[in-house]
């Protein structure tokens, strides 16, 4: 087993701890409804997560999220749950929409015009949920 592979079972193994710690329903969590359980993570916890627990030197949290959003935009982003608590996270993490809204158009060259307005509609979903959140 490389050291790599350890490394990411032991990241694996500590963010199912801390998720179980956090909401013992996390456990054996169902993903329809879960960006209701936990709407986002803070932000020094996913700098943390996938940060400084993966790869110290590498992406910062911000960055590692835009590019799920690009691989979950290019799919298609059929799965809406989870695209959606990204681009949550992604917020949080300190992206603009701006930022988001372009990786999401940038996409549009390897996914096709469909994902990307698909995308962007959920995109949108997000921003229009926290604008009435905030208000």
């Amino acid at each position: 087993m490389s050291d790599f592979t350890k490394m990411f079972e032991r990241m694996l193994e500590q963010s199912h701890a801390m998720a179980k710690a956090f909401n013992p329903a996390l456990e054996s969590f169902q993903v329809h409804g879960f960006d209701k359980l936990m709407p986002t993570m803070p932000r020094n916890f996913m700098d943390m997560m996938w940060g400084n627990a993966f790869n110290k030197e590498g992406l910062d949290a911000k960055t590692r999220l835009l590019v799920v959003l690009a691989g979950l935009t290019v799919l298609g982003a059929q799965a809406e749950p989870q695209f959606k608590l990204t681009v949550r996270h992604a917020l949080e993490a300190g992206a603009s929409q701006q930022e988001i809204a372009e990786v999401i158009y940038q996409m549009a060259m390897l996914g096709g015009i469909p994902a990307m307005t698909h995308a962007l509609r959920l995109a949108q979903e997000v921003f229009k949920d926290l604008e009435e959140d905030s208000a």
